[in-house]
């Protein structure tokens, strides 16, 4: 899904979850482009061209800042917390009723790696790692994922 997030006299963002090399200009991607007068298969190319080295289908959470004289620059971050506890867990989707359903279960050492991995995401760079670690288990919680130790 894409969303309009900033909307300046200079520029406009776009934020949206885009599957690693695999962007092509269809929607949410193409209208939210095209509409802003962008060639969306540009940004796909390019975005894919940077994401290669990630595994198919890793969903990359992406601000795209498009200009007036109709140029964009993009920034790719890492992939949601969720997607890695998921992974870990070797589940599909999280519980329907998180707090009483439990779909699946990760150790202390998943929730470590997982907390390295976003520890170099640039909004966490600061935080000390147990406090990431908890953040990280709270959100285990949230999608029905038990930490064990």
């Amino acid at each position: 899904m894409a969303k309009v997030v900033a909307k300046t006299a200079k520029n406009v963002q776009i934020k949206c979850m885009v599957p690693a090399a695999k962007a092509t200009p269809s929607p949410p991607i193409g209208p939210a482009l095209g509409q802003r007068g962008v060639k969306a298969i540009d940004f796909c190319k390019q975005f894919n061209e940077r994401t290669k080295n990630y595994e198919l289908d890793t969903p990359i959470p992406t601000i795209i800042t498009i200009k007036p004289d109709r140029t964009f620059t993009f920034v790719t971050k890492l992939p949601p917390t969720t997607w890695f506890l998921k992974r870990a867990a070797k589940v599909e989707k999280g519980a329907s009723k998180p707090g009483t359903e439990i779909v699946g279960k990760v150790s202390l050492k998943h929730v470590y790696e997982i907390a390295l991995i976003k520890q170099k995401q640039e909004n966490m760079r600061d935080l000390e790692l147990k406090g990431i670690c908890k953040s990280i288990i709270a959100t285990a919680k949230s999608v029905g994922i038990q930490v064990v130790p």
